[in-house]
């Protein structure tokens, strides 16, 4: 293998690293929702359009005029996400091509998922003639992700640790035209965390070059490591509209726009096996080296139309849709590496994807409030193009809550939702030629709380 060759695998493989630290991750793929206990417990119908749910200042901020008076609400999220890899083979390169060599070593991996804590915070206060007026800040994590892999697992070339984390900080405004009419608009600032782990297979590179088998390299006898990591702050807007043609009518229409952050400081760190470290350091000189990087990644904007109706003083329906534009922001992602290792662009292929849910509620008495809702939440990955760090899979929801108001200026709210779905398949090539086929079994829980108070 000639070093140009050696610079087009190492672009690839960490190329694939680089792409995904610098942002992918959950729900559809790793868009997360879980801002509020009782938005989950209705699978977030009405998420911007009912009445007494704080999370609107993030959400849709021209729904703050549906919030009574000065508040703060506090909600922790528990999602228990599972993927466990299984009916599966791997195998190297062989003489005819990828998977036609020797068997991949390793096992399935483990449970690659985790229980992750998502938290969030809303405070709000009218103000202005009438108090037609609202400001509102808000603390929510919109985007999260994390699998795990046991280090030497089948699938060791394709990925062992993905980590991201976005997390948001926002201030809201809106104005009430009439007590019919509002509209609002927030400013946010996110922060971007990323983490990945992969091994390369030196084995496979070395062996494939003139005398590599005489210097006693085979697929899979030198595995190397890398992990990259990776962090950046960028800004990003919120805009709504609040409709209330009746007094027990809410029509909310809001947009969240596409946050785009340029990384310029990503690292990349890699172990190479002494065997291989003279052989690469003549044939590939300025490769597998600890290097920087930077890419510019773009998280989605989406869009929400939220629908809540009284029929009367104990049940209320609501529904909400909401599309979420990934095609553009994650069609495919170019990263530009300080060493002497090759730019790559790396196709991901999304495609934009649609949330629909519905939910009611009914008030059992002056203090409890039951709920309930069912979602269909599509994932913007394919048989085609799914992964290991992140085995995504169209899903749907069933949800349950319950809300407690012990006193005027108090108010409990749980939610719980079971995720139902298919086994996801994949079928990969690694940079280095072995391949890797199976399927996962997955799953998901997720559990609730919070808090309001009045003051």
């Amino acid at each position: 293998m000639t070093a140009s060759t050696f610079a087009r695998v190492t672009a690839l493989a960490v190329g694939i690293a680089g792409a995904l630290a610098f942002g992918h991750a959950h729900a559809a793929a790793f868009q997360l929702k879980e801002n509020s206990a009782k938005g989950l417990g209705r699978a977030f119908a009405g998420s911007t359009s009912a009445w007494g749910d704080a999370s609107v200042v993030a959400t849709n901020p021209a729904s703050m005029r549906l919030l009574d008076g000065r508040q703060f609400q506090a909600d922790l999220s528990a999602i228990s996400f599972s993927a466990e890899f299984e009916k599966y083979g791997a195998r190297h390169v062989g003489p005819t091509g990828p998977g036609t060599g020797t068997p991949v070593s390793g096992g399935d991996g483990g449970d690659a998922g985790m229980i992750a804590p998502v938290p969030a915070a809303y405070f709000h206060v009218p103000f202005g003639e009438n108090d037609n007026m609202h400001f509102g800040m808000s603390l929510t994590a919109p985007f999260g992700f994390k699998t795990e892999y046991d280090r030497d697992w089948v699938g060791r070339y394709h990925g062992v640790t993905t980590d991201l984390k976005a997390i948001d900080l926002g201030a809201s405004f809106s104005y009430d035209v009439n007590p019919y009419v509002s509209f609002g608009a927030s400013v946010f600032v996110e922060h971007l965390t990323i983490e990945l782990s992969s091994a390369i297979d030196f084995g496979t590179a070395i062996y494939a070059q003139p005398g590599g088998a005489q210097l006693g390299f085979r697929p899979g006898n030198a595995d190397g490591f890398y992990t990259v990591e990776g962090d950046n702050n960028a800004v990003g807007w919120t805009i709504g509209g609040t409709f209330s043609p009746t007094e027990d009518t809410n029509i909310a229409l809001s947009y969240r726009s596409k946050v785009e952050h340029k990384i310029t400081g990503g690292k990349a760190k890699f172990t190479v096996p002494t065997n291989a470290a003279a052989v690469l350091a003549a044939r590939a000189p300025g490769q597998y080296v600890d290097t920087t990087g930077k890419a510019t990644v773009e998280l989605p904007a989406s869009a929400t139309v939220s629908v809540t109706h009284r029929i009367n003083d104990r049940w209320t329906v609501m529904g909400d849709v909401s599309r979420t534009a990934w095609a553009p922001s994650f069609d495919q992602v170019t990263i530009d590496f300080a060493s002497n290792q090759a730019d790559q662009s790396l196709p991901f292929k999304y495609k934009d994807t649609t949330f629909g849910s519905l939910g009611a509620e009914y008030k059992l008495s002056d203090t409890i409030t039951l709920r309930g809702g069912v979602a269909y939440d599509e994932s913007p990955t394919s048989y085609s193009h799914r992964d290991v760090r992140v085995p995504d899979v169209t899903r749907k929801w069933l949800s349950l809550g319950l809300g407690w108001t012990p006193s005027e200026n108090t108010e409990f709210n749980f939610g719980y939702t079971h995720l139902f779905t298919n086994e996801p398949a994949i079928n990969l090539v690694s940079a280095t030629g072995s391949t890797l086929q199976g399927k996962y079994k997955v799953g998901g829980d997720i559990l609730a709380a919070s808090i309001n108070y009045k003051f």
